[in-house]
């Protein structure tokens, strides 16, 4: 799915109204009634609603939900915002609308008037501003949206918080913005909800279709995507009933060292369990006994060195090379790695102490092979490019990063974003906080080797490897809890993962 900004949005809107065709009346009625079927789900018509509306398309919108609601039996206050003497064609139609509905209290709210009371069990819609923001909420619009916060409602943001640039980065821009617990999105997600600092704004966000034209949505150009179902399960690969393991590849990987083999063992079963035909892994002598008889499916490639890893295996028979989970960063695993990367032209993929070592032998980086991919989490990843002030300002670097090296970067994260040497972005859909666990990162590592070893490119492997890992991580925390599950939990689902994307399964 694309993420677009605001003004491509408001493009989609007009080529919608012009070429459905749908007059912008409607088209907000088709809009606003996806909120109110959305509300209606969740609550019931003993709960009061207090709808907050400017006098924009936002507080149309908000109009539309009033009237729906109030036509179903809720009680419903609508308190018109007028911090414009000016108001939008289709807010106006709506609101002679609005005063045709009997029982619904209007209250119109100016500059310096008294804040008006919220109670705590009630729920507060909030479409003041919307996404036409231009400039950031000060003086007395201020006070009203902190009353809002403050006030202990449950609190539905229309489109998007008003207060919350959608394409920039808010806190940079001051004013306030309104917390919402639930956040209604038109057609798309907006880009500043990729990131953590606006989660107090935007809350839990929904995506609610309202019917702008695929014609124009397909031939928009955008540089940033939100990642789903459907996109994942056209990459992926079918099976023929006379394919056998030498048509799935095998893979490398070099894990594994004194007291983390666990990252090894991980890595090489979720390699397997996504379908490598074969998996060696490259471990120093202290871990063998423990991969043969943990995972017997995998193959064992033993390093000279007792503890850690200090030398490169023939690379001739390998269709994919993973490096980095448990290797530690000594001297001996450094210029093992540096071997490593002079002796294959494979795009690799650089995990944990790969990543740690590449950030303290910079001028290594251009030595990589292209399209390579690397899968960082935010610390490394700071290690390897550099810190930033924000997340908008790590995700410009990530951009820059990948464009510069000519490599995937994966840096993971609630919504895991995949940038790419075109310096696109792929935001994730799936996962949760239960996967934020220790060894859930190497399971990660073993999927996109995996793929990379059927032959996947390195594109789709991270994509479908990215959604793939969360779904697995989404079952697992259906199965455990997100506070009991473990990495080895993620593993073990990873087939039924794979069940519910290629079936369509629920």
């Amino acid at each position: 799915m694309k993420i677009l900004q605001v003004d491509k949005i408001r493009e989609a809107d007009a080529y919608t109204i012009q070429n459905e065709p749908i007059e912008s009346i409607n088209l907000m009625e088709r809009a606003a009634a996806s909120c109110y079927n959305w509300i209606r789900k969740k609550t019931d018509n003993h709960t009061k609603i207090k709808v907050f509306c400017g006098p924009g398309n936002n507080g149309g919108d908000g109009l539309v939900i009033a009237r729906l609601l109030a036509q179903k039996g809720y009680t419903t206050d609508v308190y018109i915002t007028r911090f414009s003497d000016k108001a939008s064609e289709d807010f106006q139609i709506n609101f002679a609308r609005l005063k045709k509905i009997e029982g619904i209290e209007i209250v119109e709210i100016v500059k310096d008037d008294k804040l008006p009371v919220l109670i705590a069990d009630e729920i507060v819609i909030d479409a003041i501003f919307g996404s036409g923001l231009s400039k950031a909420i000060e003086g007395y619009w201020a006070k009203l949206v902190e009353h809002i916060n403050r006030s202990g409602t449950i609190t539905i943001a229309i489109d998007t918080p008003s207060g919350l640039f959608s394409d920039e980065n808010s806190t940079l821009m001051g004013g306030a913005i309104i917390e919402a617990d639930y956040t209604l999105s038109f057609q798309f997600p907006k880009y500043a909800f990729m990131f953590q600092e606006n989660d107090v704004y935007v809350g839990e966000w929904k995506i609610l279709p309202i019917g702008l034209m695929d014609e124009f949505i397909n031939k928009t150009s955008t540089n940033n995507f939100f990642i789903q179902k459907d996109d994942c399960k056209l990459l992926l690969k079918k099976r023929n009933k006379f394919d056998h393991k030498g048509k799935f590849g095998h893979a490398l990987l070099v894990a594994g060292g004194l007291g983390k083999m666990g990252a090894a063992l991980l890595a090489s079963e979720a390699c397997l369990r996504t379908g490598a035909g074969l998996v060696s892994t490259h471990i120093p002598k202290v871990g063998y006994s423990i991969l043969q008889t943990a995972l017997p499916e995998c193959m064992v490639s033993i390093d000279d060195d007792e503890y850690y890893f200090s030398g490169v295996p023939d690379l001739g028979s390998f269709n994919a090379i993973g490096v980095g989970p448990g290797i530690g960063t000594g001297k001996q695993t450094q210029n093992a790695l540096k071997l490593l990367i002079q002796n294959t032209s494979l795009p690799m993929l650089f995990d944990a102490d790969a990543l740690n070592i590449l950030a303290e032998n910079k001028t290594w980086i251009s030595f990589v092979p292209q399209n390579s991919v690397f899968t960082p989490h935010p610390k490394e990843f700071e290690r390897l490019v550099g810190k930033s002030n924000n997340q908008f300002e790590r995700n410009v670097l990530q951009r820059e990063f990948s464009i510069k090296y000519n490599v995937f970067v994966v840096l993971k994260g609630a919504y895991s974003c995949i940038s790419t040497p075109q310096g696109k972005c792929f935001f994730n859909s799936t996962g949760n906080p239960g996967m934020a666990t220790g060894g859930s990162g190497d399971v990660l590592t073993g999927i996109i080797l995996g793929l990379l070893a059927q032959g996947y490119s390195p594109f789709n492997a991270c994509i479908v490897g990215v959604y793939l890992h969360g779904l697995a991580g989404n079952i697992a925390a259906q199965k455990h809890s997100m506070e009991s599950m473990i990495a080895g939990d993620i593993n073990r689902n990873i087939g039924r993962a794979f069940r519910k994307l290629s079936n369509g399964l629920k």
